[in-house]
């Protein structure tokens, strides 16, 4: 396997399966009130010393609380393979290499800033656009609904909401911060990561670290860094590194790296300054656990066919993505109410089932082109 094809179309598929099954799954999970909550945008050592002790008393809802305090690590892995995604498609692909640009040194570098910031605002607004009409719908017909203001509506669609103050009261559906946050992403990797050193995008890694290693671990601070492209600078750095630098290995080393990288997140997920890396391990293990599942499904015909499940999953990931805080408005009440598991299934179905649908709905979307 050549560097051009590090991940395949269906290895990067089923990384996007495992980071929304992990997303749609934590983004139930946590709301409930019973169960441990997460270490996302701020490090609460409450949250901890709760998981903690989930561990040593676990109980029948041991995998709600695992899915709470570790599902929304999806998001990285979402970050990591745009970035990956980003290097193949306008660095390693003779298609946009050949896009008028600016010459520089005899080499073209397209496409241009706007063009390209244009492009992707598209792309991501089509998806947004069509989950947050529908869940605004039905968020104003159940019970308590949210209240909007004119900014936070015009905010959502111009995907700067994360840039606004208190992001946590203003961001409705919450998920759909991610938008804004890939936009940012987008517009510094074409201004300053494309087409440039390594040493570029190993200082804005470390830039970003730096922002929020000396921040209270439970102020807002850290938590408007976090909802913004400072704190997703990590996973995005190491896709692009990834992409650029790194070969293939055997599947015995992808084994080793899948193993030690889920001790390394075990043990950083308990230290604040530690836990700042926690996204980097999670992308290594990623990495190594699909290639893992890859060689197992072509010998195994059981590993075959969940690769085959999480394959279809990703295709509708985004879909997924954007349909799942309509069914968790509607299904809630019940895990609510005691019936967590129940509750759970009938979202699980319906999410799946309403993806699949928007989905196809989405692909008639006319697609943004690249000028």
């Amino acid at each position: 396997m050549n560097n051009n094809q590090l991940l395949s179309r269906t290895e990067c598929s089923i990384l996007r399966g495992l980071a929304i099954l992990g997303i749609f799954l934590h983004n139930y999970c946590h709301w409930l009130n019973p169960i441990v909550k997460e270490n996302e945008y701020q490090y609460i050592q409450h949250n901890v010393d709760w998981f903690t002790q989930v561990l040593l008393h676990p109980d029948a809802n041991l995998p709600i609380h695992l899915l709470s305090f570790f599902g929304h690590y999806g998001v990285p892995v979402f970050l990591f393979l745009s970035a990956y995604g980003l290097v193949m498609k306008y660095e390693k692909s003779e298609k946009y290499t050949t896009l008028p640009g600016v010459l520089s040194a005899g080499k073209v570098y397209g496409p241009s800033f706007f063009s390209f910031v244009r492009y992707h605002f598209l792309k991501l607004f089509k998806m947004m656009i069509v989950g947050f009409v529908a869940f605004t719908m039905i968020d104003q017909i159940v019970p308590s609904p949210h209240h909007y203001e004119v900014l936070d509506v015009i905010a959502q669609l111009g995907l700067f909401n994360n840039v606004l103050p208190n992001p946590d009261g203003i961001i409705w559906p919450g998920p759909y911060w991610f938008f804004g946050l890939m936009l940012q992403l987008y517009i510094v990797y074409r201004l300053f990561l494309y087409r440039r050193s390594w040493v570029i995008t190993v200082l804005f890694i470390l830039g970003c670290w730096l922002l929020q290693a000396f921040c209270d671990p439970e102020g807002e601070t850290l938590n408007r860094i976090r909802y913004n492209f400072m704190g997703g600078m990590l996973p995005f750095g190491m896709g692009i590194l990834y992409a650029r630098y790194c070969k293939d290995t055997s599947n015995q080393l992808y084994a080793t790296l899948a193993f030690v990288s889920l001790c390394l997140i075990w043990a950083f997920s308990f230290n604040y300054q530690l836990w700042f890396w926690v996204p980097a391990f999670i992308c290594t293990f990623s990495i190594g656990l699909v290639k893992v599942m890859s060689a197992l499904g072509r010998h195994l015909s059981l590993f075959n066919r969940i690769n085959i499940g999480i394959n279809w999953i990703g295709a509708i990931s985004a879909a997924l993505f954007v349909c799942h805080p309509i069914t968790r408005k509607i299904f809630i009440p019940i895990s609510r109410h005691g019936d967590i598991y129940t509750g759970l299934l009938l979202y699980i179905i319906a999410s799946l089932c309403l993806a699949w649908l928007f989905k196809k709905f989405m692909d008639q979307i006319p697609s943004p082109k690249l000028k």
